[in-house]
């Protein structure tokens, strides 16, 4: 009985977090532009023929920056419901989660050019 309910709670566990994916994606543009990048890099992952480590690499970068990005708009909405007034220490979270993201995309450019360079020279 207990594994059943356990199931079932991560059962609705992942719909919850199905229903936080699509609608970041249907609402934020900075989701939509990520997943757009993912879409044309995984696109190039088969035109280039990547080694599996290559597409490992690849999807852990994809799912870094998307995920984080995700984790920024959240702070950012959480933010703007808390004090939605402009307030300089809110600006210093958001800015704080913002500088995250761009962390993760920097390296997710330099996995980028270090896969796709060699085969594009």
């Amino acid at each position: 009985m207990a594994e059943e309910s356990m199931f079932k709670n991560r059962l609705k566990g992942f719909v919850y977090a199905l229903k936080g994916a699509i609608l970041l994606l249907r609402t934020e543009s900075s989701i939509q532009v990520q997943f757009i990048l993912a879409l044309v890099m995984t696109a190039a992952g088969f035109y280039f023929d990547i080694s599996a480590v290559e597409w490992m690499l690849q999807i852990l970068a994809i799912g870094l920056v998307m995920g984080v990005e995700g984790v920024n708009t959240a702070i950012e909405k959480l933010s703007d419901y808390i004090q939605p007034n402009h307030d300089p220490k809110i600006g210093f979270v958001k800015d704080i989660s913002a500088g995250a993201v761009m962390f993760v995309a920097i390296a997710s450019v330099i996995i980028g050019l270090i896969i796709y360079l060699p085969k594009i020279f």
